[in-house]
């Protein structure tokens, strides 16, 4: 009689299990009716087997020409829409900027920030942040040295490390790094390191290791299943241990700042949030305090460094890829600017041809193909679907970049897509490298500026040369790298 009972029980039981489970895939189907289309979930799991978590966006590429340029998809238990095209993404960051402005949350970026910072914030401190963070960078110099001055200078010391290899083959990826490194850090820190400083080259050296691990397969499952990685061994706790390194580091330039502090004459960013914050002593809820002090500092660095220095490495390889143009830029720069003085910002409105290359570079170039994911601030109506508060929403900025709608041959390098008639620059509103919208690239102006400088002064300096012929370079990123990881390649600079 026991015995029975007990499997009278154990039926019973498995009977409850798969009602539950049935609910449960009744009122999700119910979601998914009011959802943009997408492959069908799996319990728990989602879509993970349905996708390559090692080239995410290409498998968002391929649903988009199934689904259209909306669709969801669940990473886990994350639900996910993805814009394809330039048309979605500038619908929902534009036109419907006050729903889908909003940062979603990354589990590897709450992890490490805890939501503090300009990057990703949301609601008022996000305002007051970037409000502070942008005054202070357009208004930078206080009195002192500009932005361009200070790219400017560093650009003369690349030159100088360039030149004592004497014309031999190396790996630009650290100098290039080094030097864009620099710009911000004299921003932020108020100095520079010399190429030779161990310390800051070790710093470097986890920044491009944390950003290669946060974009892999492993990155993603994390911010896929945070409650299960975040517990386990694995790469990812390198890359966290890495960035609490780069935290301390930053920890102790704020404490020396402290310690010099001038309240009349603000040295740099960090002196200029800790006036801030002793303005806003007696604020109550005030923003301005060290944790979100430490992650701006923290976010301008990382974000400031590896996109910008990523651009100008794949640009060098792009023009020895393309010696016709290489030549016609050289021919520009040499018409414009000469050999007796560095290139300046003011020049760039005569050199239509340069920012036509640059531009080309960044377009194919495609540095962040997922873009930097929004969330639904409200549950909202957009092109006839439910997207409910808090989705994730990815502007898939590869196929935005690509476009064939606004791109002929979109992958073709052609800088003359971006002149007209007469040779003069021609601006596509699809050309967004730095997203679109109210959380554009806080850093915009200053990585264009020194993607120009930095450029023009090497090939004002230098010609490029290779022993690689120019039709076999491949210019695609490294397979199974989400598109984030570029061919490391040699090249010789060799004094013009």
């Amino acid at each position: 009689m026991t015995m029975d009972l007990t499997g009278a029980g154990t039926l019973i039981l498995g009977f409850c299990v798969t009602c539950l489970v049935l609910l449960i895939m009744w009122v999700e189907n119910n979601k998914r009716k009011k959802m943009p289309p997408g492959p069908t979930p799996l319990p728990l799991i989602g879509n993970i087997l349905q996708l390559n978590m090692k080239e995410l966006h290409q498998s968002f590429k391929k649903l988009g020409k199934v689904y259209g340029d909306i669709f969801t998809v669940h990473l886990g238990p994350r639900l996910v829409v993805v814009l394809h095209g330039f048309d979605a993404v500038k619908e929902a960051l534009v036109d419907r900027a006050d729903v889908f402005t909003n940062r979603a949350k990354v589990p590897s970026a709450e992890f490490i920030f805890k939501g503090y910072g300009v990057i990703i914030s949301n609601g008022e401190r996000w305002k007051q942040l970037r409000r502070f963070s942008l005054t202070t960078l357009r208004n930078f110099g206080m009195g002192k040295r500009s932005v361009e001055e200070r790219i400017q200078e560093e650009s003369s010391f690349l030159r100088d490390a360039i030149k004592k290899l004497k014309g031999s083959s190396f790996d630009p990826t650290y100098l290039l790094t080094l030097a864009v490194s620099n710009v911000i850090c004299s921003i932020v820190f108020g100095e520079r390191f010399d190429y030779e400083d161990e310390k800051f080259l070790s710093l470097l050296a986890m920044l491009k290791e944390s950003f290669k691990i946060i974009n892999s397969s492993t990155g993603q499952l994390l911010n896929s299943f945070p409650g299960i990685f975040l517990r386990i061994p694995g790469p990812h706790q390198k890359a966290f241990s890495n960035i609490y390194t780069i935290k301390k580091f930053v920890m102790e330039k704020v404490k020396e700042h402290q310690e010099t502090l001038d309240l009349n004459c603000p040295r740099d960013f960090i002196d200029c949030f800790l006036i801030k914050m002793e303005e806003d002593n007696n604020v109550p809820n005030t923003e301005f305090h060290f944790e979100n002090l430490f992650a701006t500092v923290m976010t301008l660095f990382f974000a400031g460094t590896e996109t910008t220095s990523m651009t100008l490495r794949i640009g060098l390889r792009t023009l020895l890829k393309h010696p016709e143009v290489l030549a016609k830029f050289q021919q520009e720069i040499d018409l414009v600017v000469g050999c007796n003085r560095c290139p300046s910002v003011e020049d760039r409105s005569k050199m239509p041809y340069t920012d036509a290359v640059i531009y080309e570079i960044q377009r194919c170039g495609d540095i962040l193909p997922l873009g930097a994911p929004h969330a639904a601030a409200e549950t909202t109506v957009f092109r006839g679907y439910t997207i409910p508060k808090g989705t994730t929403v990815f502007p898939l900025l590869t196929s935005v970049l690509k476009d064939p709608k606004y791109f002929q041959n979109p992958d073709k390098f052609d800088p003359d897509r971006f002149l007209d008639k007469t040779g003069g620059l021609r601006k596509n509103e699809a050309f967004i490298p730095f997203s679109t919208g109210r959380r554009i690239c806080l850093g915009e102006g200053m990585a264009r500026m020194e993607i120009f400088l930095f450029l023009t002064y090497i090939l004002q300096n230098f010609n490029l040369k290779s022993d690689e012929d120019p039709s076999c370079i491949d210019l695609t990123p490294l397979p199974n790298s989400n598109g984030v990881v570029h061919r490391p390649y040699n090249i010789q600079l060799v004094s013009r």
